[in-house]
């Protein structure tokens, strides 16, 4: 007969005992919802690329918003969709006082006030070149930059924005926003910096949603090397340093290294954010029966949170929170 002294296997004998020793676990209370709104009135378009992801018009949002509410998600992330009609190579609409954008933010505040409103600090949707900072003469302008986002931050946190997201990487950006914010009265903001966002290929569905992709070039100079590690560790660094109170890691899946990283190192909210292409390869996968897409979802969603992140944005919450309402 083999003695055996150890058999891991006696604590996986039944779905109790299982779910009695689950090292990590998984809560709707985790997710950041992203969705997109336009101007118009009763739109309700589709992401191609996103099956089951939409652009919609306010009043159409805040219908979903209460679907969305209802499921106990409890935090958004809100980005704008303009027309190449109101982009510059200034991004002045992102500042602009009437705004659709800002009318948005004000308008789910009001209709959801316990709802954290988070909203997305670059140029890319208000520029004319469709790049997170200003452009001259082909190159990507860091410190004129800032006083740009820097106005941006402002009007958002006006708007009524909980946590403001610098997604740009500029350098130096959000101990300048911070310094802005703080200055004009709005200490109390929150802001989930955009600590290690990475130059990657798994954004092209979500440029089709905001119709943003650059129009010359690439955002290499600015996102980091995907080859890279210990830079991260800088880029946190220095945003730490600088203010921020949340630090995210972006994309999640093939960074799930640096999401660990940064968790071992610094000693506030590690956030990550699951993104459209990722989002969009388990929807296709699933669409053609190669793969089990609720199973897959929850196994990716629980992989992030194992690796450390605190709170996770992703196009699944929705989906999540039926499965998670329903266990």
């Amino acid at each position: 007969m083999i003695n055996l002294a150890r058999r891991p296997r006696r604590n996986r004998k039944s779905a109790g005992i299982r779910d009695l020793v689950q090292e990590t676990t998984l809560q709707v209370s985790d997710f950041i919802y992203p969705m997109f709104v336009q101007e118009g009135t009763n739109l309700k378009i589709e992401v191609k690329s996103m099956p089951g992801i939409h652009r919609f018009s306010l009043d159409n949002l805040l219908e979903e918003l209460k679907e969305v509410t209802d499921l106990g998600i409890r935090a958004i992330d809100l980005f704008p969709n303009y027309p190449e009609s109101k982009k510059d190579r200034f991004a002045s609409e992102s500042y602009h006082e009437n705004t659709f954008y800002f009318k948005a933010i004000t308008a789910v505040k009001e209709k959801f006030p316990e709802l954290v409103i988070m909203t997305d600090v670059a140029m890319d949707p208000y520029s004319s070149d469709g790049h997170d900072g200003l452009v001259e003469n082909g190159k990507i302008l860091n410190d004129a930059t800032l006083e740009i986002l820097g106005n941006m931050s402002l009007a958002q946190a006006k708007a009524g924005a909980d946590i403001l997201g610098p997604s740009d990487m500029m350098d130096g950006r959000v101990g300048y926003i911070r310094k802005h914010l703080d200055s004009h009265g709005f200490s109390e903001v929150s802001i989930m910096s955009y600590s290690a966002k990475y130059a990657s290929a798994f954004y092209g569905p979500f440029r089709d949603a905001l119709e943003s992709a650059p129009k010359f070039g690439d955002k290499k100079t600015y996102q980091m090397n995907p080859a890279n590690k210990r830079e991260a560790l800088l880029e946190a660094q220095l945003d730490f340093e600088e203010g921020a109170d949340m630090l995210m890691v972006k994309p999640a899946l093939s960074y799930l290294d640096i999401i660990r990283l940064l968790d071992e190192n610094f000693d506030i909210p590690i956030a990550a954010y699951n993104v459209s292409g990722e989002y969009a390869m388990i929807k296709a996968a699933a669409a053609n029966g190669w793969l089990d897409g609720d199973r897959a979802m929850m196994e990716v969603l629980t992989s992030i949170r194992r690796a450390g992140a605190k709170c996770i944005l992703t196009y699944f919450a929705k989906d999540a929170a039926v499965i998670l309402n329903g266990a």
